[in-house]
């Protein structure tokens, strides 16, 4: 028994990345984003929406695709030391209500990105990319058997 561990899950980063609390504080965080971007003098309407994809889609990915194991100082972190954050989250299952809205609020955001720098080929060419980057990995097959070797234990 561990002392001063107040939850009974084996891996807590199973339920926190659940909550729709979450979900609220990543679009707040968006706008807010956008917000901050759009009153920087010399950045434009199509620098800060592409920026505003961009840097959402980095963090996604470096914190859902990257990271191994769980955040917490866990003595025996078990299975989850060698699985990603998103292969962790609602224990592995596939398309449920989280997974669903880490999936979708890139792809909305790629939308308001490409509408909002009128296609521009280089803003599309960064944004196509950054989508690319965060939805490849979060692909069904890409996951449990490792498929070409990606993301290996």
């Amino acid at each position: 028994m561990n002392i001063g561990v107040a939850h009974s899950e084996v891996n807590p980063n199973t339920r926190i990345m659940i909550r729709r609390g979450l979900w609220l504080t990543y679009a707040l965080g968006v706008g807010l984003l956008y917000i901050i971007l759009l009153s920087i003098p010399f950045f434009g309407v199509p620098v800060a929406w592409t920026l505003t994809n961009v840097i959402p889609n980095l963090g996604m990915y470096v914190f859902l695709h990257a990271v191994k194991g769980t955040p917490f100082e866990t003595p025996d972190q078990g299975k989850a030391r060698l699985l990603t954050h998103w292969e962790q989250l609602d224990y592995g299952v596939q398309f449920t209500s989280s997974r669903k809205f880490f999936t979708i609020s890139p792809i909305i955001l790629y939308f308001l990105a490409s509408f909002y720098t009128k296609y521009d080929p280089t803003h599309f060419i960064l944004n196509t990319a950054s989508l690319q980057s965060v939805l490849i990995p979060k692909m069904p097959q890409l996951h449990g058997d490792r498929a070409f070797g990606i993301n290996k234990y």
